[in-house]
């Protein structure tokens, strides 16, 4: 099965990628001649999800996937939530959202936080949401050198290590991104076998 994965994000697509199997095959936006980044507008992970989903089915025809994703953290009432990739202002990088996450922190003793990936998939004409999440803390400082974004920060409650400290193919298994994509592929599976 061809799926249209909306994102240009390569660390995203490498991840994806990883986790399926032979029968599916993942075209980043580039490879459908999309080469202007989607907004990302909404108020919401789901809404952002279904926005590019929607943008990328209007344009191609094709069958799409689009997710959003976003650290939610308990001290700060749920920030940077739908804002993480640009957290520090836009333009500026993770490295930046990290140093104003852990300043934002820096006396806050509840460090309770959680990584939630929403994936919207637009399949003939239909529309699906899935969900993953990991719940973690937020530690004082980076630890590893893997993964990206916030990974170097976030510590699952099921792990000693960062994210950032796991290899990909380890953190592969248990992110929030594989959960929501684990829960994805169950329903393309069934919906394959039905047609």
């Amino acid at each position: 099965m061809e799926l249209v994965f909306a994102t240009n994000n390569a660390h995203k697509i490498k991840e994806i990628r990883d986790l399926l199997d032979q029968d599916f095959r993942i075209l980043g936006l580039a490879e459908v001649n999309i080469n202007e980044d989607i907004p990302e507008e909404a108020e919401t992970l789901e809404g952002n999800a279904l926005f590019k989903a929607r943008f990328v089915y209007e344009r191609t025809g094709m069958n799409v996937f689009a997710d959003d994703t976003g650290l939610e953290v308990d001290a700060l009432g749920g920030a940077p939530g739908v804002y993480s990739a640009r957290y520090a202002g836009e333009g500026k990088s993770f490295d930046d959202n990290i140093v104003k996450l852990l300043g934002e922190m820096k006396n806050a003793d509840n460090r309770a936080a959680r990584f939630r990936t929403v994936i919207a998939l637009i399949l003939d004409g239909s529309e699906y949401l899935f969900e993953g999440s990991v719940e973690g803390v937020i530690l004082r400082e980076r630890k590893g050198i893997g993964g990206f974004g916030y990974d170097p920060v976030f510590k699952s409650l099921n792990d000693e290590r960062t994210f950032a400290e796991m290899p990909l193919s380890e953190k592969n298994k248990i992110s929030h991104r594989a959960l929501a994509t684990k829960k994805l592929l169950a329903f393309l599976a069934d919906n394959a076998v039905e047609k």
